[in-house]
């Protein structure tokens, strides 16, 4: 079963990461470790003056599924507000925890494999959890 989370798909997109260092300038940043398999992701964030993330730099040490969420992440952030990122945090938790429907985030799907793979669920959720932090922490130096 875990062969099937494990797809060229997901080996792909582990690789495609479009913001892959950190941003010199961040106005928050946060790391997330999984406490199952060591997986470590950071995520700098800057807003701009309408309270959205401008720009956002990331440095993944991560197994695959790990890389591959934060890529998820990367390509879909920029714009979004602190509220919106919390909201994608929550839904994707839900998701992996059997208790709410599949995230509207862009290609969160891909994890369907893994739903029933527990252990796998901290890494997949760890750069939405730091990404929704460090926006709320820069919303609030900012304002």
């Amino acid at each position: 079963m875990s062969l099937d989370l494990y797809t060229p798909e997901v080996a792909a997109l582990a690789a495609g990461n479009p913001f892959p260092d950190r941003l010199p300038d961040a106005q928050a940043s946060v790391e997330r470790r999984s406490p199952i398999c060591g997986s470590r992701v950071t995520v700098d964030v800057a807003m701009d003056d309408d309270g959205r993330v401008a720009r956002v730099g990331t440095l993944v040490r991560a197994c695959l599924l790990g890389q591959a969420s934060s890529t998820l992440l990367a390509r879909n952030i920029v714009g979004r507000t602190p509220a919106e990122l919390a909201a994608a945090r929550d839904d994707l938790a839900a998701w992996l925890a059997g208790e709410g429907p599949a995230p509207t985030w862009p290609g969160l799907d891909i994890f369907a494999p893994g739903l029933k793979l527990t252990a796998r669920h901290p890494s997949i959720r760890l750069a939405f959890e730091a990404a929704a932090d460090a926006a709320d922490q820069a919303a609030k130096a900012h304002a």
